[in-house]
């Protein structure tokens, strides 16, 4: 791997950790500790996911205009971790004031990392794909550890010191920024050739603008729902510029953009089913669940390690597996990739219903059908998480990475503000009571858990089309190249 790709393994991992923190116990905290419905918790927490992602866009295009990627990366840190200092207070005011700074320093400072790792690579180094499969697996663990923590201190209740524990994860990924600083200079940026005077007054600006940016996002988190709506259309528009935007390219290039907003419907698809573990399946698993095991009470955030550790051995895995394969002449491509993601998310919630048919006297469903479906996610995330990210490098022209990179990650927040509208669903009644929640819970799994599926296996139907496109060539010359693969792994 080149220089600075270890040190961006780590730097992921630690700053992970508080976002891992409030990203699974957000929820729990408002409905728990400061006494939200379960309602006005999803809408809360489903505008902190999307304007956490959308503000990736901003990210992405910040990073290496403004400020460089490492320096936009250290001041989300200070930022971040002073919202998390904030959520320390148990207020409601405390608690829109700390979201304001924690999102404004997480949204903007993730987008860096990964313009970071892919400016490591030349577009056609396939090293790429694997560099990305570690890193998320580096954020993984971060996860791992953040939710295991999350869980300790929500079942004691002690909010206050988990929210400052927290804060300690952004310390080490600053120092550790700082000592890589130098392998991790832009690469062909706007900033990497300006002069000092130009890279000190962007900068000025930059900073500028994120202080801007917190009374705005406070705004926000007090007007959840017009929020999540200003992020849908944010969305919305984003994807239409990328389609004008893809008309002025070349042939080549405007296949494989073609076939980028494709796999970020896809995508966003994924992502709104995703993000329900932190909104409707955390109170799923907390009041319809028995999740009493060996005289243990198993918190929500523990189960979603389930996810973490599929992630931290699978991704190393399949990515040998993918590079086993292609060495032999075998095709894993994109298409096939998305697809598969979908279909397994979607079976995921499927089988909810299942358990829920049958559950106990008192309506609790049984552990391990909760157990299968995070399994079966978690594998579905290894097909699109890291593969999405690796994908900008491939599809992107040079002048519209960091914009495609932040509109791709942009995508997860939409896909959050979708997921609370499927959350509210599930909650329908203000009833905490399986036996009378558990028919609107298990409506909501099936009608989502099989749209999922359906779309998957049309993007199978659709695998030559989309192949030849992100190749940028036409369909006969895609079933050429693979008439001629065949023969060739036959031969072998």
């Amino acid at each position: 791997m080149p220089v600075g790709a270890g040190g961006l393994f780590f730097i992921q991992m630690f700053s992970t950790l508080g976002f891992s923190v409030l990203y699974s116990t957000l929820v729990l905290y408002m409905t728990g500790a400061l006494g939200f419905s379960a309602i006005e918790a999803n809408n809360i927490t489903g505008v902190f996911i999307a304007f956490n992602y959308a503000l990736h866009l901003l990210g992405g295009y910040f990073g290496g205009r403004f400020l460089t990627n490492r320096m936009l990366f250290c001041v989300g840190m200070l930022v971040q971790s002073f919202g998390a200092l904030l959520l320390m207070v148990p207020t409601h005011e405390m608690l829109y004031w700390g979201l304001a700074f924690f999102l404004t320093g997480a949204g903007l400072n993730v987008t860096c990392l990964n313009c970071m790792v892919t400016q490591l690579f030349e577009p056609d180094d396939t090293r790429r794909e694997a560099a990305f499969m570690w890193n998320y697996s580096g954020m993984n663990i971060g996860f791992f550890v953040g939710f295991s923590m999350s869980g300790f201190f929500q079942l004691t209740g002690a909010y206050d010191r988990l929210f400052l524990w927290s804060a300690s994860g952004y310390v080490v990924a600053l120092i550790l920024m700082l000592v890589h600083w130098k392998k991790l200079a832009d690469r062909n940026t706007f900033l990497a050739e300006a002069s000092q005077a130009e890279v000190l007054k962007r900068g000025v600006l930059g900073i500028v603008f994120i202080l801007l940016m917190i009374p705005i996002i406070h705004f926000f988190t007090q007007h959840a729902i017009f929020g999540n709506n200003l992020v849908l259309l944010t969305g919305t528009i984003m994807l239409l510029i990328l389609v004008t935007l893809a008309k002025k390219q070349p042939l080549d290039a405007r296949r494989k953009m073609y076939a980028y907003l494709v796999f970020a419907l896809a995508a966003l698809i994924f992502w709104s089913l995703y993000h329900l573990q932190v909104m409707g399946l955390s109170l799923f698993i907390l009041h319809n669940v028995n999740n009493h095991i060996m005289g243990y009470t198993i918190p929500p955030q523990w189960v979603e390690n389930l996810n973490t550790i599929v992630i931290v051995i699978g991704a190393p895995l399949l990515s040998i597996l993918f590079r086993f394969l292609r060495q032999r002449g075998l095709i894993v491509a994109l298409p096939f990739q998305f697809a598969m993601a979908l279909i397994l998310i979607g079976a995921g919630l499927v089988i909810l219903p299942l358990g829920i048919m049958w559950a106990n006297p008192e309506g609790l469903t049984n552990f391990n059908w909760v157990i299968a479906c995070y399994v079966l996610q978690s594998v579905g995330e290894l097909f699109i998480g890291p593969i999405g990210y690796a994908m900008i490098g491939q599809l992107a022209p040079m002048s519209l990475q960091g914009i495609m990179m932040g509109t791709w990650m942009m995508l997860s927040g939409v896909g959050g503000a979708l997921s609370h509208y499927f959350s509210n669903m599930m909650v329908a009644s203000e009833s905490i009571s399986a036996l009378v929640t558990n028919a609107d819970y298990s409506h909501t799994f099936m009608i989502i858990g099989w749209t999922s599926v359906i779309t998957g296996i049309i993007l199978l139907m659709l695998y030559r089309v989309l192949y030849a496109f992100t190749q940028g060539i036409t369909k006969k010359e895609s079933i050429k190249i693979e008439t001629n693969l065949a023969k060739q792994t036959l031969s072998l």
